[in-house]
């Protein structure tokens, strides 16, 4: 029995001692049974708010997969002037292609899509999806100029050409630029704003100069307008005009503005239009059309 009582001495604890280990087996029985009553799985229950925004990115991600998959929208467009890159993108061969541009070459124009497959000789497939997207002339809906003829286009008869009355642009109201072929409402405007802003258009070059107007359609506006720069046009008087009055003028910025006031400040008047060319970063290919507007 002696050697048992080295282990003995392990097994004596104090009352204090006593009274921790049983708080301590109590703890675990308390966890223990939480443990099996207590449903943590609250996660649904205790975070709504995660599943609207579950639900919000489902939604912005469905919108980013309709805009992926949207088609880029198609516009009408005259035949008659497809470039070599727009037949590409409509599928025609470069065969096709240069079939249309030497018919073009001859200043002969398709006006229907069955004359336009008879000379590019494109398929019945091609032809019925691109030619929903074709818009010609509006006289060409009503009349015919050309007859197939041993696989040629002739005349059926001259047409007469109504004799086009030369109107001055600056006086042109929207329903004269809309009769323009190419010009809706959006282009018109848009023209009309730019003569507001400018007082007045001195040049048929200016054309070239707002957004939106297509080489085809700038040569329909030079063949009906012409330019009459009104008497009362007011100009810039170069050599008193304050910075602020010259950098409202649409064709000079600030900085060269800034740089005008300071050159003329050193060097006295301008006397000509070729004194403001000196200057660093002026237009000089609008130098002429600058001109117009000054007062020297």
């Amino acid at each position: 029995m002696k050697s048992y009582r080295p282990f003995k001495s392990y097994f004596q604890f104090t009352q204090q001692q006593r009274t921790g280990i049983i708080g301590l087996f109590i703890i675990i029985i308390v966890l223990e049974v939480l443990y099996f009553v207590i449903d943590f799985n609250l996660a649904d229950k205790s975070f709504p708010e995660s599943e609207k925004w579950m639900a919000l990115q489902s939604q912005v991600d469905s919108l980013k997969q309709i805009k992926n998959d949207k088609k880029p929208m198609q516009y009408s467009f005259n035949p008659n002037f497809i470039s070599d890159y727009k037949g590409y993108k409509l599928g025609m061969s470069v065969l096709e292609i240069d079939r249309l541009l030497a018919f073009r070459k001859e200043n002969k124009y398709v006006n229907s899509a069955e004359e336009f497959q008879e000379v590019t000789k494109i398929s019945d497939s091609l032809l019925k999806e691109i030619s929903p997207l074709f818009k010609f002339p509006d006289w060409t809906r009503n009349k015919s100029s050309f007859k197939i003829e041993k696989k040629e286009y002739v005349h059926k008869e001259d047409i007469k050409k109504e004799k086009i009355i030369i109107k001055d642009i600056n006086q042109a109201s929207q329903e004269d630029l809309i009769k323009i072929y190419g010009i809706g409402e959006a282009l018109s405007l848009r023209i009309l704003k730019q003569k507001e802003i400018l007082g007045s258009f001195v040049s048929m070059d200016q054309m070239n100069e707002i957004w939106g107007l297509s080489p085809e359609v700038i040569a329909e506006l030079n063949s009906h307008f012409k330019i009459t720069i009104p008497k009362d046009l007011k100009k810039i008087a170069i050599n008193d005009a304050s910075l602020k009055e010259l950098s409202q003028f649409p064709y000079f910025k600030y900085a060269l503005s800034k740089e005008i006031i300071t050159y003329r400040s050193m060097n006295g008047n301008f006397n000509n239009i070729e004194d403001l060319i000196k200057i660093k970063g002026f237009p000089v290919e609008k130098a002429k059309i600058i001109s117009l507007y000054l007062e020297f």
